[in-house]
């Protein structure tokens, strides 16, 4: 009997077939951990005491990998990592750069600080129906996002992370939660629809959906696609997950309903993710498409912008002042997006790194001084620094810090974005940014004044029964890990604002490497520079 033997395959033709590294199982492990100790917090959601004591060291965990992560792509490039050993683009790689390593690091920073609030703002009952599960799922689906090199990995990424989200917003099962739950959820299935019929149409006229590969294809299809039509439904329904006006309006109805912990973290986090997909999309993948779209996304910025600071101004319901301030920032960012110039996108990505960092501070503050006066309400409130003037004060330096006053983070992102826009002669969308900044300053200067400085209103009874007490009001005294959660965001972003060149550097790296992304596509296909 005769036996043939068959030649050996070169699997190196279809497969990886180099050992993975450690930095490689580095970038899928923020995603990994998250699902890991979110799956153990599930199964021991009835040991209530015990879901703090594992969640947060997991978050502090989840911290230190996106640092090493970020320190790790700072020296050596993007880093790339492909599914099942799979060649891009038919494996799903998951590929990294100092944009993405950037925003899953504050975002873990600003969970971190979300877990140790949430450890007296959210009750037994809230620890049983899942809060600590919840928020490592969101961030599984946040860190995933973020560090994805595949389009359809992306809108995977985004369904977790809502997801988790509709979990977090109706925890309690309050009316107004879930009547804010029902509008974010049907506005933000719309535009997920939307993106994912994009992803379907990008799938058809590119035959891939790898992020490197669809930057090499993108200039050979340019002129027999309709790359144009793509796109606009791409900055659509990212338009929409970020709070772009004018499909904004899910924001404002949601985002005052649920615990102060969850709106402290949507503020800071879920938006951002919608701005980042806008930034990969539409300035690393389609640049040219993102050039001839540059004045329709100015005029949104500086509508979002404007329309945002002035719905914050005539509320009188500070959790929904705070959720038009969101709005605002997102038409900063979205300035930057509209100039595309190294400058611009830098100023962007300060400026999200900013505003994840400084909303869900002021949404902590906010809901400390609640258990002050007993309410949110500005007409009803005030006697915040009477009764607690330590932290009357970190929420003023949390409002000058979101209006762009020094000598915190908010200043710097607005100067280089003014800047970059008078370089190139934009002078009105220079103007919108200045003046949004100071209406700004106008809504937040009108909550500290009523809220926080004036006296807190009595009736006659209280008024003369304290005429004869002869004793002072006792300070009130807040939790402690509520004031280490709001104190280490507070360092934060004095820290940008008064030693901003780290993050100036980093910004401008993420930047350089949208601009010019042969070195994320050199990590995905070695040889091979984009055209």
């Amino acid at each position: 009997m005769a036996i043939t033997s068959e030649p050996l395959k070169d699997l190196s033709v279809a497969m990886v077939t180099e050992p993975v590294t450690m930095a490689q199982w580095l970038l899928i492990a923020p995603v990994v951990w998250c699902l890991l100790v979110g799956a153990v917090l599930l199964m021991l959601r009835k040991h209530t005491w015990l879901q703090p004591l594992i969640a947060i060291p997991a978050l502090a965990v989840l911290c230190l990998l996106d640092g090493l992560l970020l320190a790790h792509v700072m020296v050596s490039g993007p880093l790339t990592m492909t599914m099942g050993s799979w060649l891009p683009p038919f494996g799903i790689s998951f590929t990294t750069d100092s944009l993405g390593a950037l925003f899953a690091l504050t975002s873990a920073l600003v969970a971190l600080a979300a877990g140790v609030f949430g450890r007296t703002d959210v009750d037994d009952t809230g620890r049983r129906y899942g809060f600590y599960p919840f928020v490592l799922l969101m961030m599984a689906g946040v860190s995933g996002a973020f560090l994805t090199g595949d389009i359809f990995n992306l809108y995977v990424w985004f369904e977790v992370l809502l997801i988790a989200s509709f979990g977090l917003l109706v925890l309690g099962s309050e009316r107004a939660q879930l009547d804010g739950g029902a509008k974010y959820a049907f506005l933000n299935l719309i535009a997920t629809t939307l993106f994912l019929v994009a992803t379907g149409y990008l799938y058809g006229l590119f035959g891939t959906l790898n992020m490197a590969d669809i930057i090499v294809k993108a200039p050979e299809l340019r002129s027999s696609a309709p790359l144009m039509t793509l796109v606009t439904l791409y900055l659509l329904a990212f338009g929409m997950k970020a709070a772009a006006f004018p499909v904004n309006f899910w924001l404002p109805a949601s985002y005052h309903t649920p615990r102060l912990v969850v709106s402290a973290l949507f503020a800071g986090l879920l938006t951002k993710v919608g701005i980042y997909a806008l930034l990969r999309t539409l300035v690393m993948l389609f640049p040219f498409e993102r050039t001839g779209l540059a004045d329709i996304i100015a005029i949104v910025a500086a509508a979002t912008m404007l329309s945002g600071v002035i719905g914050a101004l005539a509320q009188n319901d500070i959790r929904r002042s705070l959720g038009f301030l969101i709005i605002s920032g997102i038409g900063v960012m979205l300035a930057g997006l509209a100039l595309g110039s190294a400058a611009g996108l830098s100023g962007t990505v300060f400026y999200a790194v900013h505003s994840m960092v400084v909303m869900a501070a002021l949404y902590f503050a906010v809901g400390l001084a609640a258990r002050i006066n007993g309410g949110f309400t500005l007409s009803a409130g005030g006697g915040i620094y009477q009764a607690h003037a330590g932290l009357a004060f970190v929420t003023l330096a949390l409002f000058f810090s979101v209006a762009g006053l020094p000598p915190f983070s908010g200043l710097w992102p607005k100067v280089i974005l003014v800047k970059a826009s008078l370089d190139v002669g934009a002078w009105w969308l220079a103007a919108a940014i200045l003046v949004t900044g100071i209406l700004t300053t106008v809504t937040v200067g009108r909550i500290w004044a009523l809220a926080y400085w004036r006296p807190a209103p009595v009736d006659d009874l209280t008024r003369s029964a304290s005429e004869h007490d002869a004793e002072p009001p006792q300070p009130v005294r807040l939790p402690r890990g509520a004031i280490a959660a709001l104190a280490g965001l507070l360092l934060l972003t004095t820290a940008f604002g008064v030693w901003p060149e780290p993050l100036i550097r980093l910004s401008q790296d993420a930047a350089i490497g949208l601009l010019d992304p042969s070195a994320y596509v050199l990590s995905v296909f070695p040889g091979e520079v984009p055209r």
